[in-house]
């Protein structure tokens, strides 16, 4: 890997990892839902101008029943759940239940696609869980019921990852990244829009709350989409799922950092019990070609 591939590597983590932590300072003003509907109607208007700019919009009207699906399954719905869960879990839980995406990929392609669920990604993926009881058990604080249903709503975001995968892996290797980038944020804005009126903006919205819903829009959505695309095509689509093992770490040390958060023996154990699993679950799985950059990490 080149040097200027590694730096958009680190960048592209440390986008991702701050997306956990601009979630969790803004969801308390906004909400879960208007958040996630900024979010992903900012990145599409800054996607939709920067193909405009290059005279490459995307074909959306071909693509557009696949396009609902993917917005809804890995936009609007897992935005959305972890937007729920920042509410009562720190950055750096969120950031590392997000790296239980690819365990529930796996498990999905072995059940639609056929793929081998071998010996490997077995212990990975139970690896991975025992990761996840000691992040939620071993941990210094009391466990509510609240916390539970958040961490719940954060694996189902890891779900929704792992089908948005398979469905678009199965249904939409036709459409190019840009459009598959474009369309998805259009289609969730879209889908979230008749939420909104029966939405909650607790506030005050405040010019510090409204430069988070920006960074996370612009730069942890709509450029870090960018930056993803560009190393799919510099290094391939299995060094660049490497960033997959980046993003607990960056959302840790920017949880650490920006909000004070504390580094417990639970975070630093399941933390690594899951990052390690992730690894075993991927070692030597190179994605299709065509499997669209997005869907083979299932983000943020």
């Amino acid at each position: 890997m080149s040097a200027r591939a590694l730096f958009l590597l680190i960048v592209l983590a440390a986008l991702w990892g701050g997306s956990f932590v601009f979630t969790r300072y803004a969801v308390p003003a906004l909400g879960p839902f208007p958040l996630t509907f900024a979010r992903v109607a900012l990145a599409a208007a800054v996607l939709l101008s920067f193909a405009a700019a290059r005279s490459a919009l995307p074909d959306l009207r071909m693509h557009w029943r696949g396009l609902a699906v993917v917005g809804l399954v890995n936009s609007a719905l897992p935005f959305a759940l972890f937007a729920f869960g920042a509410q009562f879990l720190t950055a750096s839980t969120c950031a590392i239940l997000n790296a239980t995406a690819p365990f529930f990929v796996a498990l999905a392609a072995a059940i639609w696609l056929g793929e081998r669920l071998d010996l490997r990604k077995a212990t990975g993926m139970a690896m991975g869980l025992a990761g996840v009881v000691v992040l939620v058990g071993w941990n210094p604080e009391p466990i509510t019921s609240t916390m539970l249903i958040a961490i719940a709503a954060c694996l189902a975001a890891s779900v929704c990852y792992a089908l948005g995968g398979v469905y678009t892996k199965r249904r939409m290797q036709r459409a190019s990244s840009l459009t598959l980038a474009c369309g998805s944020q259009l289609a969730a804005a879209i889908i979230l829009l008749p939420v909104l009126p029966a939405s909650v903006v607790p506030g005050p919205v405040t010019p510090w709350i409204a430069a988070c819903v920006i960074a996370l829009a612009v730069a942890c959505t709509a450029l870090a989409y960018l930056i993803y695309f560009r190393l799919i095509a510099d290094v391939g689509p299995t060094r660049a799922l490497t960033v997959t093992f980046l993003i607990p770490l960056f959302g840790v040390l920017w949880g650490r950092l920006f909000l004070g958060e504390r580094v417990t023996s639970n975070i630093l154990v399941g933390g690594t019990l899951i990052v390690a699993g992730t690894w075993l679950a991927l070692r030597g799985k190179a994605p299709s070609a065509g499997v669209p950059a997005k869907a083979s990490h299932g983000r943020l």
